[in-house]
């Protein structure tokens, strides 16, 4: 780092304004985003409250450096990068506080979409806006892009449902334009700010092209520039300056927290897919059906649609078709009532037979049906870039005009694709709104092909603006669209903008060229490019959609960060910058290897189905000496003894002092390094039995005893989930059997986390014999009594389709618990899902056993994988702790009979983090069952 950037470090760290992290690692791994610019940071800073923020904006105005904040980084502009400093607005600012029994909700900027309309659903409410990022994007991004989405449109979005905001000026004074005297407050803290922004507003009010140029441009979806529409929405400067943050993109104001109306969740919805021979047809039909009140029409051009045909999935009649020229809308009515919704369901028939449509046009009520089409809408940008051709960089514009314009938009656009060669680039949005999104890929480290997209650029500008459009409808104007603000609405309206900014940030230092910008190459500057790295890397789009699963997001890297800094290594490497290579490889072992749970959760996120927890296994494998591997194949050969020797040491250590344990476990630690020797600790439970064959008369499954119950004993207040199975299944008269063999044999996850391939197919060749006489060929399903070992079975055996693998839970919910009778259901019960039980879709039947077992189940709203990631808790403490910190206050507020999973791990993990005795669901059942 330059002397420049020490002293700022300095001035930072004197200012004790949050968690400054300056390291190259630090630096370019937040210098990606969404975007497809690259700016780096001078340093990242976790800010922790307000207070921060206001110690920011001081150092930022006494050093001259801008600043920007960033939570989700899914905004697709550039309006979320910068190289002065990035505050991440996101780790601390997660509150949610509903209010008025959901009517309204108060958040926090770094809390996701998905979270709030969680802890608002039990009320029959949700946010207006409903961007399809829903999953990864924050209520910091939403207010600062004036967010929208699929059904919303532009009476429920951000501008219009946002009620008040505590706001932190650059000043670094805060107000609450709730406070019934916010106006004196205003006037008082910053009356220039008072004054000026009533000035404008009659400025704006007094010129009579300004307000015809407000109402046309504001009458459909448009994120362009600032929200001038407030001057004529609105006569009080707190509700001038709250609306004009909305939409500012960071360059006004930071919102603290946010308080919106919220609107009800209509409970009934019907959706279908309506194919036509080509755009025209599918846009000439939207007068009729937005005059039948759908609440979504979604438009997917030819190119889309074959892209949709490749999604898992698609239903067999989009896979089936031959695409030529087709075009579709994706169409949905919601109703507050199942009769509303079959009237609804009966017009749109009549409706349908109308329009020529190419197949027959019918709504579907099934949520899994439901759910796929959506899926596959919500994640056509990414999938669509994650094809790009490696080494290319994915973007996506973002256009609105009158609907009645769109048809010839889409026609000339595809025109405008054809003559800058642009093959292949996809056409789709919210035809409802005649918005539409469309992407390119692009070299832009070649100049002959940034030439091509400034001349594609200038052409799309000019049929946009010259159709009544605006060249952004809800992803923000950015850096992308920056300098055509001026051309879009015209001189006066333009500098009514530089007024708006020079008034609230007279220093120009809040996210500096975007929004506004005088160089009118800002939008080609600062530009990524992406090298071809491996197979795993060069997919992702770095939309950011995993980082919010992710355990470790908090404490190292996400797994869009880990990506990116493979990335970073090799441009440093091909650039000759030896020396940032090799410190940025270093830094990488611990911040994205060791402390990566390879949970798979990023995968169930991910819309191109990355799973990061493959690179880092193969990471993993390459870092792993010749002895390490030797031992661990001995192990493979040897498993009952070592199992056995596993939890034999457990036992020893918890019959000794505790700090004995405790510090031989450190010391060797600190000889053989964190990643080498689990951490001992006095929560931890003594080993427990071995695993011993069982046979039965007539059996109906093969069960598999999980290994870990060998190492790890039954919690002080369980007899183990081995006893509770065999005993459920005595209880049911469902017979099964434990093989011969067994203690010698396990589900190969240990092998597969640390990517040791030869130790993982030993185990396979002793397990897949082994089964196929337990199972007579696979006449039997095997039953696995943990939900990690479940998954690791199916991996383990996943080149013999013969065997079936199910989990306990699933099997005991099917098979066992129908003849069951509970005989004293506990009063309360806290679940925690897993990342197992998730990906294998376990959690309903959990859950359906979990009622029988209590009158109430409590599933933490923010629950998230553990990261105990089997003996990853015990190498990384920490890991655990900060990926259940969320978790662990749900959990203190609620006093609950029993705590219960379906991962002897998992349960030990939750355990520690919480300090209540979680135990396997199934041994829970097996009590409240038993005489």
């Amino acid at each position: 780092m330059s002397p420049t950037d020490t002293a700022l470090l300095a001035v930072l760290k004197a200012a004790r304004a949050g968690v400054v992290r300056a390291r190259a690692a630090d630096r370019l791994s937040h210098a990606h985003d969404a975007s497809h610019y690259l700016l780096e940071p001078k340093a990242v800073v976790v800010a922790r409250d307000t207070g921060d923020v206001a110690r920011l904006l001081q150092v930022s105005a006494q050093q001259g450096v801008p600043l920007t904040f960033r939570s989700g980084g899914t905004s697709l502009s550039g309006q979320a990068g910068t190289d002065g400093l990035l505050v991440d607005a996101r780790q601390h600012f997660q509150g949610v506080e509903i209010l008025g029994d959901g009517l309204r909700v108060r958040v926090q900027p770094g809390a996701t979409v998905r979270a709030v309309n969680a802890r608002l659903a039990r009320y029959g409410r949700k946010l207006g806006p409903d961007p399809a990022s829903e999953s990864a994007c924050t209520i910091g991004g939403v207010v600062a892009n004036n967010s929208s989405g699929m059904a919303c449109g532009t009476e429920q979005n951000t501008y219009r449902t946002l009620e008040s905001a505590v706001l932190v000026l650059p000043s670094g004074n805060v107000l609450d334009t709730a406070e019934p005297d916010a106006g004196e407050q205003l006037r008082a803290l910053e009356p220039d700010i008072h004054a000026g922004l009533l000035a404008l507003r009659d400025r704006v009010r007094s010129n009579a092209d300004s307000v015809a140029t407000i109402r046309r441009l504001f009458s459909i979806k448009n994120t362009m520039g600032y929200g001038v529409n407030a001057f004529l929405d609105h006569d009080d400067p707190v509700q001038l300056l709250l609306r004009l943050v909305v939409g500012s993109e960071g360059t006004l104001a930071f919102v603290a927290t946010a308080t919106f109306h919220t609107v009800p969740v209509q409970a009934h919805a019907a959706t279908g897919l309506l194919l036509f021979s080509d755009l025209s047809e599918a846009t000439a039909a939207l007068p009729e059906l937005v005059a039948a009140e759908f609440a979504t029409i979604e438009l997917l051009d030819a190119t889309s649609l074959r892209v949709a045909q490749r999604d898992p999935q698609a239903g067999q009649g989009l896979r089936g078709l031959a695409v030529r020229d087709h075009a579709a809308l994706l169409v949905e009515h919601q109703q507050p009532t199942a009769d509303a919704l079959a009237d609804r369901i009966a017009m749109a028939g009549r409706l349908f037979g109308t329009l020529g449509l190419q197949s027959p046009g019918e709504l579907s009520r099934d949520p899994a049906g439901r759910s796929a089409l959506w899926h596959i809408r919500k994640g056509l940008y990414a999938t669509v870039a994650g094809a790009r051709p490696s080494g290319t960089t994915a973007l996506l514009e973002d256009i609105a005009v009158p609907v009645g314009n769109l048809e010839p938009t889409c026609r000339e656009l595809t025109i405008l694709f054809t003559r800058h060669g642009y093959a292949d680039s996809v056409i789709f949005g919210h035809a409802k709104d005649g918005n539409i999104h469309f992407m390119l890929n692009e070299r832009f480290d070649d100049p002959a092909l940034l030439g091509r997209y400034l001349a594609f650029t200038d052409d799309m500008v000019d049929l946009v603006l010259g159709l009544d459009g605006t060249l952004k409808a809800e992803h923000g104007t950015g850096r992308m669209m920056a300098p055509f603000v001026r051309r879009q609405y015209g001189d006066e309206l333009y500098d009514v903008m530089r007024q708006i900014k020079r008034l609230l940030d007279p220093s120009g230092l809040l996210n500096p060229g975007v929004l506004l910008a005088e160089d009118a190459t800002v939008h080609v500057r600062h530009l990524k490019s992406t090298p071809t790295v491996e197979a795993e890397v060069d997919r992702c789009v770095e939309c950011g959609y995993c980082e919010p699963v992710c355990p470790s997001r908090d404490l190292t890297t996400t797994p869009r960060q880990r990506i990116v800094l493979r990335r970073e290594i090799v441009r440093a490497r091909q650039a000759g910058d030896s020396a940032l290579a090799d410190e940025l490889a270093a830094d990488f072992d611990y911040d994205a290897v060791q402390t990566c749970a390879v949970d798979g959760m990023c995968s169930t996120a991910c819309p191109v189905h990355i799973n990061t927890g493959d690179l880092t296994r193969r990471l993993r494998a390459e870092g792993v000496g010749r002895v390490a591997e030797r031992g661990w194949l001995a192990a493979a050969r040897h498993w009952d003894g070592a199992s056995r020797a596993a939890g034999a040491s457990l036992s020893a250590a918890k019959a000794m002092p505790a700090p004995i344990p405790t510090a031989v476990t450190a010391a060797a630690r600190k000889v053989l390094g964190d990643d080498a020797v689990p951490s001992w600790s006095a929560d931890l439970p003594r080993g427990g039995p071995r695993r011993r064959p069982f046979e039965a008369e007539a059996v109906v499954a093969v069960y598999f005893p999980a290994c870990v119950s060998t190492m790890f004993g039954p919690a002080a207040e369980g007899r183990g989930v081995q006893a509770a199975f065999l005993g459920l299944c005595a209880q049911a008269g469902v017979p099964v059997r434990v093989p011969e063999g067994i203690a010698s044999l396990c589900c190969g996850t240990p092998w597969k986390s640390k990517g040791l391939t030869r130790g993982h197919k030993a185990m396979r060749d002793q397990v897949m014999p082994l089964l196929q006489r337990a199972t007579n060929g696979g006449e039997l399903p095997v039953v696995v009594d943990a939900a990690s070992c479940t998954e690791g079975l199916h991996t383990l055996l996943a080149d013999d389709a013969s065997l079936r693998v199910l989990d306990a839970v699933e099997f005991v919910d099917a098979m066992v618990l129908p003849r069951l009778d509970v005989r004293r259901a506990l009063s309360s019960l806290v679940v925690h899902p897993t990342c197992s039980s998730t990906q294998l879709g376990l959690n309903p039947a959990l859950l359906r056993i979990a009622a029988v077992v209590a009158e109430k189940v409590v599933v933490p709203e923010d629950w998230s994988c553990c990261a105990f990631a089997g003996d990853r808790g015990l190498l990384h403490p920490e890991l655990t702790a900060s990926a259940t910190a969320a978790q662990v206050r749900t959990v203190a507020m609620v006093d609950a009979a029993a705590y219960a999973s379906l991962n002897r791990t998992c349960e030990l993990g939750m355990s520690r983090a919480t300090g209540r005795p979680y135990r396997h669901v199934l041994e829970i059942l097996a009590e409240v069952t038993s005489s």
